[in-house]
């Protein structure tokens, strides 16, 4: 009967250090994932818009990013898709779409060769089919960031 409970415990134990080291390697993995970046200006995700400051972005599950205002307490949660592979990007950064004085952040890259892109909000879908507005005063900005 010893026997038997101790084979039982032993067996629990296994179990549950398995569980915090797979539960380790996951959270290290997700940490590396995480970028840090200083935006200089308001932003819009989804339907949010965000204050300029510094920000935490990473995924919270495979078509998900959360971006996380470090100073401010504001966040968002936003869908998204990796994107193509580019040979650009070797550094982390966030993309952003600018239509005048509305940024849109579009893509984070983490300084791996795949990126994720965001769903485009209802917003910016209704600025670009503004031609006139998409047209003359679009471009796009970068901002550096720091990987974590």
């Amino acid at each position: 009967m010893k026997k038997e409970m101790l084979k039982g415990f032993t067996m629990l134990m296994l179990i549950v250090a398995l569980a915090l080291a797979t539960a380790a390697v996951s959270a290290s993995a997700q940490s590396r994932n995480e970028v840090r970046a200083s935006i200089p200006f308001e932003f819009v995700v989804g339907d949010k818009t965000l204050p300029a400051g510094e920000y935490n972005v990473r995924a919270i599950t495979r078509d998900a990013l959360l971006i996380q205002g470090t100073e401010n307490g504001k966040s968002a949660i936003r869908l998204s898709n990796e994107t193509e592979k580019s040979k650009r990007s070797m550094y982390s950064r966030l993309v952003f779409h600018c239509y005048g004085q509305k940024y849109f952040l579009a893509q984070v890259w983490n300084g791996e060769m795949a990126g994720l892109e965001l769903a485009k909000s209802r917003q910016e879908r209704a600025i670009e089919r503004e031609s006139n507005l998409a047209q003359t005063m679009y471009k796009t900005i970068e901002v550096v960031a720091v990987r974590r």
